[in-house]
């Protein structure tokens, strides 16, 4: 038995001893109750402790701060912000940091395991200790990648439905109803992305906020520009008194003419990408099955 098996055989019986003694300490009685401060704050909070100043309360408050100045460190908060509102994400900066930390630990310990393994088996390599950290950063960047992804999906979504939407709109303002109930009606009765977004509009509006100020809010989420130009128009109408009706029309007309176009360069694009496997996998096979048995027949002397 080598001394890098050795090795690998010790982490792999500390580690099972460690998890161990761990899982015995949590089923502890006094170890696992929760402490008397812990039990009784949710009842006395909001009225001897209105702004969580109890020790435990302000342990977790200062790990949480200690958690976003370190986050704040990365860079990038505002456009990863802003990416998390476009995928529809719920969770924070912060909070993605911090799920992005915890597949990084995931993908170094699955990478450690293998390279236990490989030393148990024997075929532990130099190129092999390069194993856990790229499995980590591969987890990072899938966990990115994923992301980025959902955001793409969901903004065209958005552009799908937004004709549609506009159009109904309009139907609502043309036979009478303001823009607040109309708005109201398609929050309650469609389907989709858009629709969630608009009912969440309208929640802000009769919350405190403005109208104009909580779709111009919408647009900045999304950031997609078929929106973002529809709403603004739609804001300006509002402001200068024009009929909404026939700006929404406008704007229906305008957003299915680009998702047309969208089309027409999404197919232009699907055509160039299908040449690669007939040019490199179907025409040499053709070439291959009308040369092949000529050659053939010229080895054999045949014809």
């Amino acid at each position: 038995m080598s001394g890098l098996t050795e090795l690998a055989l010790a982490i792999v019986l500390g580690g099972a001893f460690a998890a161990g003694l761990v899982l015995v300490s949590t089923r502890i009685p006094r170890l696992s109750a929760p402490t008397l401060s812990r039990r009784i704050a949710p009842y006395l909070r909001d009225i001897a402790d209105p702004r969580g100043l109890t020790p435990l309360a302000s342990a977790r408050g200062d790990w949480r701060t200690r958690r976003d100045r370190v986050i704040s460190s990365f860079g990038g908060a505002a456009r990863l912000e802003h990416r998390l509102r476009q995928a529809g994400w719920t969770q924070d900066a912060a909070a993605f940091r911090a799920r992005q930390l915890t597949w990084v630990l995931l993908g170094g310990l699955f990478g450690g395991v293998v390279l236990v393994v490989l030393a148990l088996a024997g075929r532990l390599t130099p190129g092999s200790a390069l194993l856990p950290p790229v499995l980590a950063l591969s987890a990072a960047a899938v966990l990115d990648l994923r992301l980025t992804s959902a955001a793409r999906r969901r903004r065209a979504r958005v552009e799908e439905e937004l004709p549609t939407l506009l159009e109904f709109l309009s139907l609502c303002l043309a036979a009478g109803e303001g823009l607040r109930d109309a708005l109201r009606r398609v929050g309650e009765i469609g389907t989709g992305e858009l629709t969630v977004e608009i009912r969440r509009a309208v929640l802000d509006s009769g919350t405190g906020s403005n109208l104009s100020d909580a779709l111009l809010d919408l647009g900045r989420r999304l950031d997609v520009p078929t929106l973002s130009r529809a709403i603004e128009h739609l804001v300006a109408a509002i402001d200068r008194g024009a009929p909404l009706a026939g700006v929404l029309q406008a704007q229906a007309g305008d957003a299915r003419e680009d998702a047309k176009r969208s089309l027409i360069e999404q197919a232009g694009k699907k055509e160039i990408a299908m040449l690669f496997p007939i040019v490199f996998l179907l025409l040499p096979m053709s070439v291959l099955f009308a040369v092949f048995p000529g050659i053939v027949m010229l080895r054999l002397g045949v014809g």
